[in-house]
């Protein structure tokens, strides 16, 4: 397990649609192991492969400490509720920037587990927000794009900023 470095906004990986999962292996393990541990380092609730420059589909989010990580490969949004709900959302790779994002309220996600199980999940709340949220980074859509130009404007302008200081 190691803490890897995370690839900072705008980086081209933020953009890139990530591959599926293919092996499921103690590669894949080492990998979302070093996803853990450079998410506790960031510190973060939710981190990507892609957040750490690798081309894969995988996702690691950790809500409440005491049951710790859990590990989504090959996440998909089956449905999406019509009702939204609002939280403020930032990124690793952008960090100390945040703003306010909505989003469907409720979700049903396909993902594999570690040993290449498929299961199915409704997940609504934070939750749902968070698994939107990195599937999105999944797909190269950084966060950022989810904001009205004036706001994604006034955000980078804001980071970038504190990035010179």
């Amino acid at each position: 397990m190691a803490i890897r470095q995370i690839v900072r906004y705008p980086h081209p990986a933020l953009g890139a649609r990530c591959a599926p999962v293919t092996s499921f292996d103690a590669d894949l393990q080492r990998l979302a192991d070093d996803l853990v541990d450079t998410m506790h380092a960031a510190p973060g609730v939710g981190i990507t492969a892609a957040h750490i420059g690798v081309n894969k589909r995988l996702v690691v989010i950790e809500l409440e400490q005491q049951f710790g990580p859990r590990i989504f490969v090959n996440p998909e949004i089956l449905s999406a509720s019509a009702d939204q709900q609002t939280f403020d959302e930032g990124s690793v790779s952008m960090p100390g920037a945040i703003e306010s994002v909505s989003r469907p309220a409720s979700i049903r996600v396909r993902y594999q587990g570690l040993d290449g199980a498929i299961h199915e999940e409704d997940m609504n709340g934070f939750l749902s927000t968070c698994m939107q949220h990195e599937i999105d980074q999944l797909d190269g859509i950084f966060w950022l794009q989810r904001l009205s130009r004036l706001k994604r404007e006034r955000v980078t302008k804001k980071w970038e900023k504190s990035q010179r200081l």
